[in-house]
């Protein structure tokens, strides 16, 4: 057996020049992520428990892309439509096509035929065969590109067979062990799953991450030799570590200076721990890009949203999803917005609630505006305390700023939404629109039953009731007549206080004589006729 050629060992501490950040040519990315997660307890596959609101597969998935291009295949097992879903939606194009290439493991045999399937993904055509190949995990959310870059160097600085990821920890337990040669440049020798290894194998700390770059010409005619000739009968992709050395080629390493960095969320605990290390990591990146936190721990950013600078978020605002936030707004505390798009200098008041919304430039909402699917603000709108749009399009320049209800409504420019405003847009079976056109005046305690158009500068009337539509610039007036009777209350008043002595009377008279129940109600029945009675007489 030949002894392998010298070794580089890295330790990566500084990040990447922006200058280095291009798609490497002749690389290609397989992302593992075909288990199902035991340790999880969960009925859900491992890879698709969301960090900071994306799919853990994603980050490996995204880090891909940015590295590679269109050269990345998914090898998946486990609930594989789901996971195949979930990787659709989220990288496909406009076109609806993805760059990404899905392949399944139907049979769990190792994480060294896991990747022997992604083989067919880069058969050689008219691109040519990739050069090498960076293989990463499904579950590590946590894994920086400056990191997987500086792996990168290392490899064809060395001009390695294969570069691994390694990392040093007090208790090793669980993880495969770095086997280094005796020699001096202690290069790596093999790796040593944990079942699999001695008593002295496993006092070693250093620790196989599970991120390798493998030369293209070498890894799929290697992966074909493995013998699973192992405690767990599979197919180990670190073996491919021992059959480069005996073939004499390269290995280098690089160890990890941060070891949590690289490690795989096996447990609920680790998936809280990589929740909090990214959601941390989110709001230093748009601290460092502009953005303005009163009190960053409670500011909660998906991985997927972008924000303008010179934007304040308040305490406790929340933002989900692929919501897009402006420059210069102002979001104040315990908003929360998920799927939104919201244009520039848009201020957003406290305890506001929004679902697939967009909010064009200098909209004005809150406090506790709840915008369900479908809401588009236009600019220099106005929505208020306590109004709820649902599918609604409020014009330019438009008010609805007191406690209404907007649904299915297409509302014009410089429209006055009046306080108590409702469309009423289903009738029990089906929805119907609303139709209000430019400079319209709403007044308050207004029911529009759709299907129904207010035409242009009509004026509606405090508490009309609109069920027919009505003429641009018109007035409509849909209610009952107001009738004063003169006197009216002062007699109520008066009668009413008859009615409560003499029952006063019988209560006493039943506590005095102890009457039955049936008794009392006859003398109750009494006491009604003889109150009916003075009623008719003061007549």
């Amino acid at each position: 057996m030949s002894r392998s050629r010298a070794t580089e060992v890295s330790t990566v501490k500084k990040p990447v020049s922006p200058e280095q950040q291009g798609k490497i040519a002749g690389l290609a990315v397989v992302v593992m992520a075909a288990g199902l997660g035991k340790r999880m307890r969960s009925k859900q596959a491992k890879v698709l428990h969301p960090v900071a609101g994306q799919a853990m597969v994603l980050y490996s998935v995204g880090l891909g892309l940015r590295v590679a291009g269109d050269h990345v295949a998914v090898v998946v097992g486990h609930q594989a439509d789901l996971v195949r879903q979930v990787i659709d939606r989220a990288t496909s194009a406009k076109s609806g096509s993805s760059p990404v290439a899905i392949v399944e493991q139907r049979e769990q045999l190792g994480t060294g035929h896991a990747v022997l399937q992604s083989r067919p993904m880069f058969a050689v055509g008219k691109r040519g065969a990739p050069s090498c190949y960076l293989i990463l995990n499904g579950d590590t959310p946590l894994l920086r590109e400056a990191t997987v870059r500086e792996l990168l160097r290392v490899h064809e600085a060395n001009r390695a067979t294969v570069t691994i990821l390694t990392a040093v920890l007090e208790d090793a337990s669980g993880y495969g062990r770095v086997v280094r040669a005796h020699s001096v440049e202690r290069g790596v020798s093999r790796i040593v799953e944990d079942r699999d290894a001695n008593a002295e194998e496993q006092a070693i700390r250093e620790i196989n991450v599970g991120t390798y770059v493998v030369d293209g010409e070498f890894l799929f005619s290697t992966l074909e030799k493995l013998d699973p000739s192992n405690a767990q009968g599979e197919y180990y992709l670190t073996d491919i570590i021992h059959l480069a050395v005996e073939q004499g080629h390269r290995v280098a390493a690089v160890v990890l200076d941060k070891p949590g960095e690289g490690l795989g969320v096996n447990t609920r605990r680790q998936l809280a721990e990589a929740e909090q290390v990214v959601r941390q990591q989110i709001r230093d990146r748009w601290l460092d890009a502009g953005v303005t936190m009163i009190d960053p721990a409670s500011t909660w950013i998906d991985a997927a949203v972008m924000i303008g600078k010179d934007t304040v978020l308040y305490p406790n605002v929340t933002l989900e999803g692929t919501t897009v936030i402006g420059e210069d707004c102002v979001l104040h505390s315990s908003t929360r917005l998920t799927d939104c798009i919201v244009g520039n200098g848009v201020e957003i008041l406290d305890h506001c609630l929004f679902a697939a919304s967009h909010i064009e430039d200098d909209a004005h909402l809150g406090p506790f505006v709840h915008l369900r699917p479908g809401v588009v603000v236009r600019k220099k709108a106005k929505v208020g305390n306590f109004v709820e749009m649902k599918k609604t399009d409020l014009g330019e320049g438009s008010k609805a700023n007191h406690l209404s209800y907007l649904g299915d409504t297409k509302i014009g420019k410089g429209v006055n939404i009046g306080a108590g405003t409702i469309t009423c847009n289903y009738d029990g079976v089906r929805k119907f629109q609303t139709v209000i056109g430019d400079g319209v005046f709403l007044g308050s305690d207004t029911q529009l039953i759709a299907p129904v158009t207010v035409g242009a500068g009509a004026i509606i009337a405090a508490g009309t009731t609109v069920t027919e539509d009505v003429p641009a610039d018109a007035l409509a007036i849909a209610r009952t007549p107001q009738v004063n009777r003169v006197g009216w209350a002062a007699r109520r008043r008066a009668l009413q206080t008859g009615v409560n002595r003499e029952t006063l009377n019988v209560k006493r008279k039943a506590k005095s004589t102890r009457l039955t129940p049936h008794a009392l109600r006859l003398t109750k029945k009494q006491a009604s006729a003889s109150e009916s009675n003075q009623a008719k007489k003061r007549k």
